[in-house]
């Protein structure tokens, strides 16, 4: 279907309406990543058929597969359109004479999800139309296992199967039946199984995360036994349907509990069968005997007990069949596309099953409402009507209602529900039945509710924010829109309940991260942060010190354990955090507290000095080399290690900021120590440049030149004043020629030699984070080029697809032969990222040269209106009195 780019609304001077900042019309063809949904407690994602919703989370509970689609007159009509807004999304869908539009919403700071329905006749004739609407919930209530991978609800198990979730999503609004098999090759394991994820000796290449994700899972849940059998494995083949050999081992294969035999690697593939003769040492056993991969989704055979059983995508079928010690059994996976049987000397013994036909979630009628059961957890749900279906049925974990009405020519009907969820089946049955009671009234109280946060975000002393933001008025409606659409990307990633009595602002999702914070996504709004929040960025400033933050990405926000492998960021990033937060607030008391052992200012300054115990005679002993470990900097770009220009620039900026810290406490020969160190870190990172805007990577083994985006924000944001005017001329000039296109820009030059190897939206060639276009605009601006900055700023919005920004934004070719931007899917991107309110950052530093710092002194000066000639003015960026 091709659609036509509906015009995004003009943003007026002041605090525009929500809906002038975002939510207009988008067509499927123009998005790749499809919209979320918030409710400042949790998140969902919409799918491509009318009504159903995925990856839904609000801890403590979590949803698994979706909630079950909407059929018309027996099929399953695609979206065809989207509209977001902060409150909701609207899915349209034309055809055969119908249109049909519903409007999909998590109620604001409830839970409780709603649905409204409508069909419109759109032919000549009157015609009869059944609507059926199926009803699942999956959903579970845990208190732990909330990583950057939670935990959502299976058939079997409790665990993060991302891979799986969308081939299942995939299946939605009639666009196929089969999700069970992968389509990678992964090697065939036998014995000990692995923990699921990026295995680190196997791929030392870069985090593409085609097929896998690593295991950055929370540290407050208890991990699985991962045991094998103490027996042997012989005569091994894999078959495809036509008889082929695939694989072959038909020596016997000894094994041990803790042993792993490694195998080549395939792709499962409908018709193929698995066959291997099993000898057990020792009956009773319980363990894995054969794994195809090291996935949560992974095929497996093990033993519960001396009893068989089978596991594939979220299903373990268990079998009364035990084998005898000491005796070889043929053992058989036969694969299709929609199940796996197990068979045991030929014969069957278990086969999977759809994730509908659950045996974990009953449902039952009370009344006309259909309450929802979850077996292994406290969780209930409830769904109730405001229109009463002509037909609702229940059958094993769900149900359906059905409404048949009769349409005129041009006549309309309109159908809803809600559905409730909790631990206490009663008072689900209420909340659903009170919701749908009064509809409009639910959808009106959501509304209103986000609209409120909205006008409070901007307004002193307001309920909501222990700060608020400052007002733009500016006659550049681009940067107006830009400015706002960041503002709303920090309220949209809000969550009020994960640490009551502390907002917390999370970094992605929906797919992802219910309840993380990455230490270098919040640095990138800082400022905002400081200025909007600056209660809460004290409170979980003061969590993240006590962890260990040199040895983590973030921190799980509801347990406040430490998430993920370090990141070289972090240094710059906490410090930035700190920072800002004393200088923007006043709070030097703040440096003077204790936690994790330490003042702050020692904290402080073990982040701003910490290129000092990172330096290596290898290669040159004067600035940080960060090791040979691309997973803790760019993650996607292999050559990007060592000693790079990036945070060796910060750790100048950091070091110069300590010696102005110094100063203010008389602390005279510690400043200068520090400045005459920062000078010689500045030097050296200037031997980097390798001209025409290109920076030098050093490792031992030799160097490379490189062309990315973040040593251009970073050594521009923290030593444009050792530049001279070339140098800047020529990094300004790199940037507008190789790195900005489409409205957006990529992170890397397309012509740098490893582009190919770093096909990621996010830091390679193919696009760029989202904080990238404000960090490159605050470069140029410093760079003596604000024209630049402006031009970049002003034309963000159109890369939000729609939406707010996501993780990535991809390059792509539109139907007109131009390049555009869109929100990338691939790649394991976010939906939604707290980075992308970077760009209302780089309005405030940019363009109106807010850059806190302890050089410049504490606390920073901040009138209540500043205007900048060409700009616009910002109201209310002082404190509240």
């Amino acid at each position: 279907m091709t659609t036509k780019t509906e015009a995004a609304p003009v943003v007026e001077a002041g605090v525009p309406d929500l809906d002038a900042v975002a939510g207009r019309w988008v067509g499927l063809d123009e998005i790749a990543h499809l919209p979320s949904l918030r409710n400042q407690q949790g998140q969902g994602h919409v799918n491509h058929d009318l009504t159903s919703l995925s990856w839904l989370v609000a801890p403590p509970f979590t949803f698994g597969y979706h909630t079950g689609e909407l059929r018309v007159d027996g099929s399953v009509p695609a979206a065809q359109r989207f509209r977001w807004k902060p409150w909701g999304v609207i899915r349209e869908h034309r055809g055969d004479g119908l249109r049909l539009t519903t409007d999909t919403r998590m109620a604001l700071s409830r839970d409780l999800l709603l649905w409204r329905v409508s069909v419109t006749n759109e032919g000549a004739d009157a015609r009869t139309v059944e609507l059926s609407q199926d009803l699942f919930a999956m959903v579970a209530h845990t208190e732990v296992g909330y990583g950057w991978l939670y935990d959502g609800p299976w058939n079997h198990g409790q665990h993060h199967d991302f891979m799986a979730l969308e081939r299942i999503r995939a299946t939605t609004g009639g666009r196929g039946d089969s999700y069970l098999l992968s389509p990678a090759a992964r090697r065939l394991r036998l014995g000990r199984p692995r923990i699921p994820g990026i295995q680190r000796d196997e791929d030392h290449g870069p985090m593409l995360l085609d097929d896998a994700l690593p295991a950055h899972v929370s540290h407050d849940k208890e991990p699985e036994p991962r045991v094998g059998v103490a027996g042997a494995v012989r005569a091994l083949r894999v078959e495809s349907a036509d008889g082929t050999s695939i694989l072959c081992a038909e020596d016997a294969i000894t094994l041990a509990v803790e042993d792993e035999a490694t195998l080549d690697a395939f792709a499962l593939a409908a018709g193929q069968t698995v066959t291997f003769e099993l000898r057990l040492a020792t009956e009773g056993q319980t363990g894995t005997v054969l794994t195809h991969g090291n996935h949560p989704d992974s095929l497996q055979v093990g033993l519960d007990g001396g009893r068989l059983w089978l596991g594939i995508t979220g299903e373990r079928e268990f079998t009364d069949a035990t084998l005898p010690a000491g005796e070889w059994h043929q053992v058989s996976a036969h694969i299709e596309a929609d199940h796996v049987a197990l068979r045991l000397g030929g014969r069957e013994i278990a086969r999977t099953r759809h994730w509908t036909r659950s045996r974990r979630w009953t449902a039952h009628l009370d009344g006309q409402a259909v309450a929802i059961a979850d077996t292994c957890s406290p969780a209930r749900a409830a769904y109730a009507f405001a229109d009463a279906p002509t037909a609702l049925q229940v059958e094993g974990p769900g149900g359906c209602a059905t409404w048949t009405v009769r349409l005129e020519p041009g006549a309309s009907a309109t159908v809803a529900l809600a559905c409730a969820y909790g631990t206490d089946a009663d008072t689900v049955l209420a909340e659903a039945r009170a919701a749908a009671a009064d509809f409009q009234g639910t959808l009106r109280a959501g509304e209103e509710g986000w609209r409120a946060h909205w006008t409070n975000m901007f307004t002193p002393g307001n309920p909501d924010f222990s700060g608020h933001l400052p007002v733009l008025t500016t006659e550049d409606p681009g940067l107006a829109e830009t400015y706002y659409l960041g503002a709303l990307q920090a309220l949209y990633m809000r969550n009020i309940r994960i640490r009551p009595g502390e907002p917390v602002f999370l970094t992605g999702g929906p797919r992802l991260g219910p309840t993380t914070t990455y230490f270098w996504d919040h640095c990138e709004w800082s400022r905002m942060y400081a200025l909007l929040e600056p209660a809460g960025l004290r409170s979980w400033l003061t969590r993240v010190l006590v962890g260990p933050y040199k040895d983590s990405f973030g921190i799980e926000a509801r347990s406040g354990g430490p998430l993920g492998n370090a990141y070289s960021a972090n240094d710059h990033a906490l410090f930035r955090l700190i920072e800002h937060y004393v200088c923007l607030s006043g709070d030097t008391d703040f440096l003077d507290q204790e936690t994790g052992g330490a003042t702050v200012l020692e904290h402080l300054e073990r982040l701003g000095f910490g290129w000092r115990d990172k330096r290596s005679a290898a290669t040159g002993g004067v600035l940080a080399d960060f090791g040979d470990d691309a997973w803790n900097l760019l993650e996607c770009v292999p050559t990007y290690t060592g000693v790079v220009a990036s945070f060796n620039g910060a750790y100048v900026g950091a070091t110069r900021s300590l010696a102005g810290l110094y100063r203010q406490r008389g602390r005279h020969e510690d400043a200068d120590r520090a400045e005459a160190e920062a000078d010689v870190l500045a030097r050296a990172v200037l031997d980097l440049y390798a001209g025409a805007g290109r920076w030098q990577i050093r490792r031992p083994d030799g160097t490379d030149t490189i062309g990315h985006c973040l040593d251009f924000g970073l050594v521009s944001a923290h030593l444009h004043h050792d530049l001279d005017a070339d140098v800047r001329r020529e990094m300004a000039d790199f940037v507008t020629d190789r790195l900005l296109v489409g409205g957006w820009m990529r992170a890397l030059s397309p012509d740098d030699p490893i582009a190919a190897a770093s096909d990621r939206p996010d830091h390679g060639a193919a696009g760029a984070f989202c904080a990238w276009p404000g960090a490159t605009a605050h470069g140029l601006a410093r760079l003596g080029y604000r024209d630049r900055a402006v031009t970049l700023l002003r034309d963000l919005t159109a890369a939000a697809s729609g939406g707010v920004w996501g993780q990535a934004m991809e390059i792509v070719t539109g139907p007109d032969g131009e390049h555009r931007a869109q929100v990338a899917e691939r790649g394991v991107s976010n939906r939604d990222c707290i980075a992308g309110a970077a760009a209302t950052e780089a309005v405030l530093s940019a363009l109106f040269d807010l850059d806190p710092s302890f050089a410049h002194g504490v606390p920073v000066a901040r009138p209540h209106t500043l205007t900048v000639d060409g700009i616009g003015t910002l109201t209310g960026l002082g404190p509240a009195n």
